[in-house]
């Protein structure tokens, strides 16, 4: 994903905790620069600053790197000649976006199979209930018709001899 002009990321989105490639084909890779160093830190103030060389390769320089649990990562390049390229002045900086979390279950007692809810009495109620109407339906009109036939039992057998 292209965020600026001549730099990419192999990602869309900027999460937390998570590598990244960066892929910068800029100012120092249209010079033809031999080397180019990368210098980064995280949040307004620049948290945890470090600055480490990137690998020169047909597609820019490129470098991974891991995202720090912060609100914005900003960063900026140096060549050889310790020349800058830090968007003018500005630095790059871009927002890491935080997943939503408010869907994610953390107290899995309520939840847990080795303790399972115990149902409410009206569903049990309910449940009988259905199962009664059911059987009315299916077994009274046999009983007005006279075709309920009962199970023979061994008594009858021996009753018809």
């Amino acid at each position: 994903m292209e965020l600026v002009k001549n730099i990419f990321f192999n990602t869309d989105k900027l999460t937390p905790n998570s590598n990244i490639k960066i892929s910068y084909t800029g100012k120092f890779f249209q010079d033809n620069s031999t080397n180019v160093f990368i210098r980064y830190g995280f949040g307004e103030n620049w948290e945890n600053i470090v600055e480490a060389e990137m690998t020169k390769s047909e597609l820019g320089f490129q470098l991974e790197l891991e995202l720090q649990d912060n609100t914005t990562f900003n960063f900026c390049f140096k060549n050889e000649k310790n020349e800058w390229d830090n968007n003018g002045g500005e630095n790059y900086i871009f927002t890491i976006e935080h997943p939503d979390t408010s869907m994610i279950v953390t107290n899995l007692d309520e939840f847990s199979l080795i303790k399972p809810r115990k149902l409410r009495k009206s569903y049990l109620y309910s449940k009988k209930i259905r199962l009664a109407i059911y059987k009315m339906l299916i077994i009274l009109p046999k009983l007005i018709s006279g075709n309920y036939k009962r199970k023979k039992s061994v008594l009858d057998d021996l009753d018809n001899n």
